[in-house]
């Protein structure tokens, strides 16, 4: 047994309940971006970090981020693991540069993206906003 009284099968368990995709921010970001009238893929593999949407024509894509798995600076993001501190410690750092890279490397190819975080989708009228400012920029606008 582990020090958080959970056997190794249940800790296997858990994680595999943890779902990358079709999660339920994910599903609010692209029920918002669908009715907000823009199309999008899903998911496309052949792009750095596998995009949640991907506007081809645009040459955009946005990652809906888990405020805990992808380090945001909430209150979310900021909650440390009360168990097996050295691992979590070390994966949840892996995380964030494994993001730092795929914005890197879909830069490098051209694509343009932008991170939407969970805290972020309470409101609905500052997520539609920003998805729209996000899509209509041209290229030379700058960052996002």
């Amino acid at each position: 047994m582990r020090k958080d009284n959970l056997s190794v099968e249940d800790r296997l368990r858990t994680m595999r309940s943890v779902r990358s995709q079709d999660t339920k921010p994910e599903m609010l970001v692209r029920r918002s971006v669908f009715r907000l009238g823009y199309r999008y893929r899903l998911h496309r593999k052949d792009l750095p970090g596998k995009p949640d949407l991907v506007f081809v024509k645009r040459r955009k894509v946005i990652f809906v981020h888990g405020c805990f798995w992808h380090g945001h600076h909430c209150k979310a993001g900021m909650k440390q693991p009360k168990t097996n501190v050295d691992y979590w410690t070390a994966k949840l750092q892996r995380n964030r540069a494994r993001d730092l890279l795929h914005y890197q490397q879909l830069s490098e190819l051209g694509w343009r993206h932008l991170v939407l975080w969970e805290c972020e989708l309470k409101d609905t009228l500052s997520l539609e906003k920003k998805i729209v400012a996000f899509l209509e920029e041209s290229a030379n606008d700058g960052s996002v």
